[in-house]
């Protein structure tokens, strides 16, 4: 049965100290919290460096059975090498994460590329043979992207194009490549919040209706004040999914 997993990209920062994450509450102890809130989450840090199989070990127990993370695929690999030699760089980061694989709480992995990042077929058809069955989605920020032969060769493999609400962007798209989709949110900084509660009802309307296909996944972005816990926890309400 598909399912809707509402939550924010990352759960480490410090601007949440007393606006979600009780004062004192060790750092030690936010993921635990948060997930006592949240079902899943996007992690940021493997982004930037390998995590440690302890390191992953430790998010998985610090979650509840059901709970979702979803991994960010490393900068060297979409900034650096541009999709080049993906398949040894994905087997690097899995071999670190087999502690969330193995607790069952592995979600999709998402492949951000640089905004300089012009369309290139033939590179993106090659990553996509390289890489090993998963939840693949890939995030552009490019506008040449935006064709109807990328989106086929998404399609031919089964991975997601994200969908990323972002004022700047305005050239991206809804069209969904596969039967689950993955959302991005990433508005602006507001003193009441990123999302007005009319917009939130708007982006759930949208929600159900992708849910009759497969599963969605949401995150909100890392804002001013820790609105992104408040507004997935609204969003994740009105589509009953939290």
């Amino acid at each position: 049965m598909a399912h809707v997993y509402v939550g924010c990209s990352g759960w480490n920062y410090d601007h949440w100290r007393d606006v979600f994450y009780p004062r004192g509450l060790g750092t030690s102890h936010w993921l635990e919290h948060y997930a006592g809130t949240l079902e899943t989450v996007e992690v940021n840090a493997t982004f930037y460096r390998l995590p440690t199989r302890k390191a992953a070990a430790g998010w998985a127990k610090a979650t509840p059975d059901g709970f979702v993370f979803a991994v960010k695929a490393s900068r060297y690999l979409t900034h650096v090498k541009r999709l080049r030699d993906v398949a040894d760089g994905w087997r690097r980061l899995s071999e670190r994460i087999v502690p969330l694989s193995d607790a069952g709480k592995l979600g999709p992995v998402l492949w951000q590329l640089p905004e300089n990042f012009h369309r290139d077929d033939d590179r993106l058809a090659e990553a996509l043979e390289a890489l090993p069955p998963a939840r693949h989605c890939f995030e552009f920020r490019h506008e040449s992207w935006f064709v109807s032969e990328v989106e086929e060769l998404l399609r031919a493999h089964r991975a997601a194009l994200v969908f990323a609400d972002e004022p700047k962007r305005r050239f991206q798209t809804l069209t969904r490549t596969t039967d689950w989709t993955y959302l991005r949110f990433h508005r602006g900084r507001g003193r009441d919040g990123n999302y007005t509660p009319a917009q939130l009802r708007e982006w759930s309307g949208r929600v159900r209706g992708w849910l009759g296909d497969g599963d969605v996944y949401a995150y909100f972005n890392d804002d001013w004040r820790g609105h992104a816990v408040a507004e997935a926890v609204e969003l994740g309400k009105l589509v009953g999914g939290a």
